[in-house]
């Protein structure tokens, strides 16, 4: 899963971002910038350095059930701080493409809704990288980028980074999966430190066949009380106030590909290995267990011994609570 609804972004296409960044050569104080744009650029920020700040370029790759927009609260901070900042918008997750339809509305019909075809058929980590490999060739003309990708969007970064090391400046794993002596997700979650995990909630709230749709389907609208209460522990913290819970779960994309879980997304440490990275561990986490994301840091750090992980730590669950967030962008901008 990926941040909530109030991290919302606007979008610039990069050309648009390019002419602006011209205009404003030269001016001083920090501008942030807004407006539409195309799916393949995501959601984009930018604001003109203020004072001696190093202006940084970030890219966000979003995690499961995710889209571009849920990044926008950090999009926004960190223009607000002079930095660049755009969230790709993976395969499948373009505007115009949610498969959602009148069995989607209240009251819902879901055997209807289950018939909807799904944009994410056949979509694979694959084509999540060659994609984001595109937005990171753009961005990377202002210099190179840092990525930062959440829960399974580490996936995405690890083996970007491999593909284009020389563009990216430091990966950022904001409490996110990094396979490097374990192949899949589904590995690590067979592993003694996920014991206690909330990973098989989904379960209760899946809508039609996956197979047949080629993507799992989520009625992340289900108001079964056992689903909530999972949901809670999984993608926040068992205390998490009721509008928060709402709040994720009504800005959550409700297909995500088939066999993501399953993939092989170790990076090659030759060259994924000599960027250097940092790991925010997110301490309340119910879906990804601290003593899960510490052993995948444990593991980076054997495999490359001379650059190891800048290790971070937030007190929350999986994603953010509203008043942690300012401490996410603080760890971004405070980057080495």
């Amino acid at each position: 899963m990926s941040p909530p609804a109030r991290w919302w972004g606007a979008r610039l296409s990069e050309q648009k971002v390019t002419r602006f960044n011209r205009r404003m050569l030269g001016r001083a104080g920090a501008v942030a910038a807004l407006g539409a744009g195309t799916a393949a650029a995501g959601g984009i920020a930018r604001a003109e350095p203020a004072g001696a700040g190093r202006c940084r370029t970030f890219v966000f790759v979003p995690g499961a059930f995710a889209r571009a927009a849920m990044f926008g609260y950090l999009v926004n901070s960190l223009a607000a701080r002079g930095h660049r900042a755009l969230a790709v918008e993976l395969p499948g997750h373009e505007p115009g493409s949610a498969p959602y339809g009148p069995g989607f509305q209240a009251p819902q019909d879901l055997a209807a809704w289950a018939a909807v075809p799904s944009p994410l058929a056949g979509v694979d980590l694959r084509q999540y990288v060659r994609h984001t490999v595109g937005v990171v060739r753009g961005a990377a003309r202002h210099g190179r980028v840092v990525l930062v990708g959440a829960s399974t969007g580490g996936l995405v970064i690890g083996l970007v980074a491999q593909a284009v090391p020389h563009l990216v400046e430091r990966i950022v794993y904001d409490d996110a999966f990094c396979c490097v002596r374990l192949p899949s997700i589904g590995e690590y979650y067979r592993t003694p430190e996920a014991e206690g995990a909330h990973n098989e909630f989904l379960a209760r709230a899946v809508v039609g066949d996956p197979v047949r749709l080629g993507a799992l389907r989520v009625n992340w609208r289900s108001a079964d009380p056992e689903f909530l209460a999972e949901a809670r522990a999984a993608l926040l913290t068992p205390d998490a106030p009721d509008r928060e819970l709402f709040d994720v779960l009504n800005i959550l994309y409700p297909d995500d590909p088939l066999g993501l879980n399953q993939a092989d997304a170790r990076p090659d440490p030759r060259r994924w290995g000599r960027i250097r990275r940092t790991f925010v561990r997110h301490t309340r986490d119910g879906l990804v267990p601290i003593a899960l994301q510490d052993r995948m840091i444990r593991e980076a750090d054997e495999l490359t011994p001379g650059n190891r992980f800048d290790v971070r730590s937030v007190v929350t669950g999986h994603t953010p609570a509203a008043d942690k967030l300012p401490e996410v962008v603080d760890i971004l901008d405070d980057l080495p």
